[in-house]
């Protein structure tokens, strides 16, 4: 039996009506996360009605998205991403449920091809969306998670529905340009029709190229895996002599569950022979370590730093892009104030003045010690104080942001302030003052002013 995930917005109403009248035995789940007040009660009813009406069961729960994006760092959107897809796959354990059907479009798949491009993906990311996968979700990985609209365009879902009178609802948001996705859909795609009506044939004969190039790739891959990993290392001098090692590098730590991040820190090594021996990379739970000839993947060796972070991985940001940093990643981008109708952040974020940090800047994990002047504070404020009462999951993810002036790898350490009483001189590795806490608090030295002519965005994301 199928469940169905449906918002009882346009597509999923679509894709709920083609499966009604295909005929097969399916339910309903809907997820209420909360976040546009009437409107989301409104999306719940409708769904219900029409359950209801077909005498289909419907599953239905409401989130508090706000409160779980906060307690864990990350955006609203990863919030309800990740809400979403776990509680599918509590549906379908505890319901036998044999698989998920979502209805993502066409159109979605482009754009998703478009994000992967530009945050700088493999060709993985390039083949956009399967028509079949797997829940997201690593305790629920084996259930199959379906994209059954997946070939239809928004104007054949439009045309079907209007066809049909299937009821929907609309998404005022939708029409919004806050998120990535609808900047996308609203402000890139009209110009790329402009350019080719056809854009999305276009795009999906790209993919099929890729998906040709990926299996030609995958075979060099598999045919060279086994002479350099041995499932615990690799063979530094085997892998070097490959005509593509950092193809296979990327694949074998994708294979093993590293973030893209993290790989492109490992590529870095791997190729300064110089320095490689005794270098490692963290995250999570597991470090990589480089010996002369050999790199290991092992669990962590060092224990949590002082209960807060449970790596030392930092990193220095040179220019706007990804970074992994411990336990979580950061987007970090540049912005005209023109780009905001609001200086107000979304959780997991930080706005600050670019100008009061300038590239290079180092982002760690939080220390003991750490202050800032928190902006709508007075007085200077230990980030232990500002953390005692916050989620475990938040003090596990906690980032700092640092000004430039930092040596040693591992003890980045600032220059005095003079403007604070009692600081340490130089070099101390005890008591540095942050420009921001990422996602929880600026520093009032480093906040947006009317002045600001750049902005300097960091968004925590998964």
């Amino acid at each position: 039996m199928l469940l169905l995930a449906v918002s009882g917005g346009i597509d999923s109403m679509c894709m709920a009506e083609k499966v009604r009248l295909n005929g097969g035995p399916f339910a309903i789940a809907h997820c209420n996360f909360g976040l546009r007040g009437a409107d989301s009660d409104a999306d719940e009813a409708l769904v219900r009605e029409w359950a209801a009406r077909y005498g289909i069961s419907c599953h239905v729960k409401r989130f508090d998205t706000t409160s779980y994006a906060a307690s864990r760092g990350v955006s609203i959107e990863m919030a309800a991403r990740e809400l979403r897809y776990r509680w599918f796959g509590e549906l379908c354990r505890e319901f036998g449920y044999e698989a998920v059907a979502v209805a993502h479009n066409a159109d979605d798949n482009a754009e998703t091809m478009l994000l992967n491009l530009v945050r700088g993906s493999g060709v993985k990311g390039l083949l956009g969306m399967r028509p079949e996968g797997r829940l997201p979700v690593p305790e629920y990985a084996d259930i199959p998670l379906l994209r059954p609209i997946l070939g239809l365009s928004r104007a054949e879902i439009a045309a079907f529905v209007a066809a049909h009178g299937v009821p929907y609802r609309e998404d005022r948001t939708n029409a919004e340009s806050d998120y990535k996705r609808n900047k996308l859909r609203n402000q890139v795609f009209p110009v790329l029709r402009e350019i080719n009506p056809s854009i999305l044939g276009a795009l999906e004969r790209g993919r099929e190229h890729l998906g040709e190039v990926e299996a030609i790739a995958e075979e060099y891959y598999q045919a060279h895996r086994d002479a350099v990993w041995d499932g615990v290392s690799v063979d530094l001098a085997a892998l070097l002599s490959l005509e593509h090692p950092d193809y296979v590098l990327y694949r074998l730590l994708e294979e093993e569950g590293f973030a893209s991040y993290t790989i492109e820190k490992v590529k870095s090594v791997l190729h300064d022979s110089a320095t490689r021996s005794g270098r490692k990379v963290v995250e999570g739970d597991r470090e990589i370590v480089f010996s002369s000839g050999r790199m290991q993947v092992r669990p962590l060796s060092q224990g949590p730093l002082a209960g807060i972070s449970a790596a030392e991985d930092f990193a220095i940001v040179r220019a706007p892009g990804l970074y992994r940093v411990g336990l979580v990643s950061l987007e970090v981008s540049l912005h005209a104030p023109a780009e905001f109708s609001s200086f107000k952040t979304a959780p997991g974020e930080t706005l600050l003045d670019a100008a009061a940090l300038p590239f290079p800047f180092v982002a760690r994990p939080v220390r003991p010690g750490d202050y800032l002047i928190p902006l709508g504070m007075r007085g200077r404020k230990k980030v232990s104080d500002l953390l005692s009462g916050a989620d475990p999951a938040v003090k596990e993810r906690a980032v700092a942001l640092l000004k430039p002036g930092w040596e040693k790898r591992g003890v980045a350490v600032s220059a005095p302030d003079t403007s604070a009483p009692d600081t340490p001189e130089p070099g101390s590795p005890t008591c540095d003052r942050i420009a921001a806490l990422v996602g929880i608090r600026p520093d009032t030295a480093f906040r947006v002013t009317s002045s600001t002519s750049r902005i300097l965005r960091i968004s925590i994301k998964a």
